[in-house]
Order: structure tokens, then C-alpha cells, then sequence
């Protein structure tokens, strides 16, 4: 069956049908065509080869499930490293209009070709199980053209809006990860910074400066994390290596300036308030409660 929806390798770079051309290529000898754009979008889903793409002047070098999204006037030219391999892909065309006409009926349809125009960034890698059902739906999509069943147009709309959005939510569900991934990066960069420096310089003027980040994005990072403030994270990682210290053995007026407070007062409100007693108070206790253990 998939043999019978391959095409041959056309060189032109110009669209024939008023809304949308989708081809699925497997060459082993590749016609290189040289740098070139359209007044179209192009979505293409590399299968296999050795292939570079290079876009905008910038050189991508493919692998299996990468998804490329080129607007209308980007620059590319794909190059074959190589006649070993198959150089499989599939190629997807959408007109300028069509794509107006489905931004019409939802935006969604085009947030992947929306960004790849606003952010330059055109190349999306998927996992296996993520390319695999979007070359299932490419290939049912071809299938059906190839067909003349009845309802043939209308699910031939149904699948090109199925798969438009299926690649949208791919990629952002892909996107979010990444972004969850680098907010957990981010913020064990912050905490460790923390740990390390107790007794200096802790606020949030002085975490931006030191590790390069908006005061806005550490402060998001730990209510994300904590449910707290960045202040009332340190005062209780401050107040814990307080109590490590004391019960150590080190003297009370010795550790508060050594650990971040300013003076004893404003140390004392912040023991009081984690603990409900005072310093000493609380070392007692806890003395008397390892005195009496067996």
C-alpha cells in the first residue's frame, strides 16, 4: 500500500492545487535542487537518510521524526550526504488562502506555522511514538485521495484539520516539557546557590546580579515550587542551619550574623515566629529531649 502512494520526485517548487499537495518521497538517487523559497507553507517530515537542511543560512543536520515548518519565503535547500540510505520524507504544501481560511475557523490550526514565522525556529524533533502516529495520519491522508469513496472531500478536510492540529499539539505539549524541564534546572541552580551562601547577600537584587536571572523569574520559580516568597524560603533555610549550629554546640550570638541576620532582634521575631519560643527556650528543650531518651 505505501508503495502505491509514493511519488516521483518532482523538482517543482510551485503548487498546483488551490488549497494543499502532499507527497510522500523515498529516493535513493536525489535530484539536489538548489537554495530556493516559496510563496507557500511547507511542512516536512523527514523519515530517513542522510540529509542536511539548511535554512535561513543556518545548516540542520536531520534525523528520523524531525518535523520542519517553513513559512512562506524561507530560504532552504536540502542536501544528500550520500546514496546508501533511502532519503524518505514526506511533504506537505498549504496555500497562503487555505491557511487564512483555516485561521478563520481556529487559530489553532496554525500556532505551529505562526511560530515557526514569529521565532524563527524551524526544525521539531519527535519522539518515535509522536511521528509514527503523524505519519499514520499523512499516510491515511494520501490513502484517501488516492480514493473515490463516497464522502471522499469531506474527510479529506476532517483529516488535513485532524493532522494540522495533532502537529500543533505535539509540539507544544513537547514545548512545555522542555519549559518544565528548565524552570526545574533554574530553580535547583537558585537553591544551591542559597545553601551555599546563607550567610551573604541573599536578596532578590543580588540573586539576579549573581545568577543572571529577572528578579520576576526567581520569585515565579519559588511560588511555583514552594508556595513561598524567595525571602521566606531563606529565613527558613536560615533559621534550620540556626538550629543544626546551636545544637552543635555553637553559641547563639556567634551564628545569626554568620547566617544572613542582620542583628539579634530582627533573628529573634524570625525564631519566634517559626518556632513559637525563643532560641534558648528551644535549645533547652531540645536537650532535655535527648537527655531523656533511652
Amino acid at each position: 500500500m505505501k508503495k502505491k502512494l509514493r511519488s516521483e520526485f518532482n523538482s517543482r517548487q510551485y503548487m498546483l492545487a488551490r488549497d494543499f499537495e502532499v507527497y510522500y518521497y523515498s529516493d535513493l538517487h536525489f535530484s539536489s535542487v538548489g537554495r530556493h523559497s516559496h510563496d507557500y507553507t511547507e511542512v516536512y517530515l523527514f523519515c530517513e537518510g542522510q540529509v542536511d537542511m539548511e535554512i535561513e543560512g543556518k545548516s540542520h543536520r536531520l534525523r528520523p521524526g524531525d518535523v520542519l515548518v517553513l513559512p512562506p519565503g524561507t530560504q532552504h535547500r536540502a542536501a544528500v550526504r550520500g546514496g546508501e540510505i533511502p532519503y524518505r520524507r514526506f511533504v506537505f504544501w498549504l496555500s497562503r488562502d487555505f491557511c487564512e481560511t483555516l485561521r478563520a475557523e481556529s487559530p489553532d490550526y496554525l500556532f505551529l506555522f505562526d511560530r515557526a514565522r514569529e521565532k524563527k525556529d524551524y526544525v521539531y524533533p519527535m519522539d518515535p511514538l509522536e511521528f509514527n502516529s503523524l505519519r499514520g495520519r499523512l499516510f491515511e491522508l494520501l490513502e484517501e485521495l488516492h480514493t473515490d469513496r463516497f464522502g471522499r472531500d469531506a474527510q479529506i478536510g476532517l483529516l488535513v484539520r485532524g493532522l494540522l492540529l495533532s502537529l500543533g499539539r505535539t509540539v507544544r505539549q513537547g514545548l512545555n516539557r522542555n519549559s518544565k524541564k528548565e524552570q526545574r534546572a533554574g530553580y535547583q541552580l537558585i537553591t544551591d546557590y542559597i545553601h551555599e551562601n546563607l550567610g551573604g547577600d541573599l536578596s532578590l537584587d543580588a540573586l539576579s546580579r549573581e545568577l543572571y536571572l529577572s528578579k520576576y523569574y526567581i520569585a515565579h520559580l519559588f511560588q511555583e515550587n514552594t508556595g513561598l516568597s524567595v525571602h521566606q524560603y531563606i529565613t527558613k533555610k536560615r533559621l534550620a542551619a540556626c538550629t543544626d549550629a546551636m545544637q552543635s554546640g555553637q553559641h547563639i550570638n556567634e551564628i545569626y550574623t554568620q547566617l544572613g541576620f542582620l542583628n539579634y532582634s530582627s533573628f529573634y521575631r524570625a525564631f519566634l515566629k517559626e518556632y513559637g519560643c525563643s532560641p534558648s527556650i528551644w535549645l533547652r528543650e531540645r536537650r532535655a529531649s535527648a537527655a531523656a531518651e533511652p
